[in-house]
């Protein structure tokens, strides 16, 4: 898809270029008289024509002009678009509006509102995943004689609270063995493992019960106190106002929003980022949203590379400005990365 010519390159660039910034059919004299590619306007509409043949340009309806085809975008967002960086300014205005969260929930909602307002387009943000997320620390605390409040913490900020009932005694001094054994058992691992670590260890607690009771009841505790598996981290969106408005057609806005909320579409989405380096975009059909092929997602990871937490991601039409928002959600990202740590 990439084996064309330098010229085809520059027309391609030229009717994309043209066609992201006014979301109009582009025709060749428009592209000689703008561009400054030395042919005539005979050459560029011959080379309108060879692209529209390799799959990159169409005629939209009855129009003389031509648009990029997915495949056409993605070429160029692949070798011949420039992104332009974030000024100083911008890159400031970011991590100050993030920097005073101080809890994960917080974080994700300012992300939101963040992205929205610069990008003017939908967003979406993925908390930290509980597969990708390790525990930091798990404590009980007494509540009354027959309850505890186990906490669970995790390194990205995450807090997990859940009433446990009891039907045994314990004096603080049990408390205090079965919380330093516990955090010894599951230091670094994410919930998952510490799951699966849980039944394992239980399934051998037979013989421990022997020798010490108290660190056996401790993995009754845990099994008690482990939040429901699940397979992403809750999905806040924000902003498809902002896609409502890309159309007047009642029944497009009402099908962009049934897709929005098949949230395990969009979660599939997120893993592919999960699973990509660096930031993803996907364009039209690539998105696999049902009815909204004529999208664009760019999505990035945060977190660690070899232990992605969650993702971002913004939503908006095909013709977004990929140069403008794919700096943005990047670097929104990497902010994300600095901050939890810190929280």
């Amino acid at each position: 898809m990439s084996d064309i010519g330098i010229r085809a390159r520059k027309v391609l660039h030229a009717v994309v270029s043209e066609y992201l910034a006014t979301g109009e059919a582009v025709g060749s004299h428009t592209v000689a008289r703008r561009y400054a590619l030395e042919v005539s306007p005979a050459t560029v509409r011959a080379t309108m024509g060879d692209l529209e043949e390799a799959g990159l340009l169409r005629h939209p309806h009855t129009s003389s002009g031509r648009i990029p085809t997915d495949r056409g975008l993605r070429l160029y967002v692949d070798t011949l678009l420039r992104v332009r960086s974030l000024t100083a300014s911008e890159k400031e205005t970011i991590r100050g509006r993030l920097g005073f969260a101080t809890e994960l929930q917080e974080i994700m909602q300012r992300v939101a509102r963040l992205l929205r307002e610069l990008s003017h387009l939908a967003v979406v943000v993925q908390a930290p995943r509980p597969k990708s997320d390790e525990v930091s620390h798990i404590e009980f605390v007494r509540l009354r004689e027959d309850q505890l409040l186990a906490i669970i913490a995790s390194t990205s900020g995450q807090i997990q609270n859940k009433v446990v009932h009891v039907d045994f005694s314990l004096s603080p001094g049990d408390l205090d063995r079965i919380n330093n054994y516990l955090n010894g058992l599951f230091a670094g691992l994410t919930l998952d493992d510490m799951r699966r670590r849980v039944m394992g260890e239980i399934a051998n607690e037979k013989a421990r019960s022997a020798r010490d009771p108290v660190l056996a009841k401790a993995l009754g505790l845990a099994a008690a106190a482990m939040p429901a598996a699940e397979r992403a981290g809750a999905i806040l969106f924000d902003g498809q106002s902002n896609l409502l408005a890309e159309t007047a057609d009642l029944e497009r806005a009402r099908s962009v929003l049934r897709t929005l909320e098949e949230k395990d579409q969009i979660v599939k989405l997120l893993d592919r980022t999960l699973a990509a380096p660096g930031i993803c975009v996907f364009i039209g059909t690539e998105t696999r949203l049902a009815d909204l092929d004529d999208m664009s997602v760019v999505a990035a990871s945060y977190g660690s590379d070899d232990r992605p937490l969650g993702s971002i991601g913004v939503i908006g039409p095909s013709r977004m400005n990929y140069s403008r928002v794919i700096p943005l959600v990047d670097f929104t990202a990497d902010a994300i990365t600095e901050i939890l740590p810190r929280i």
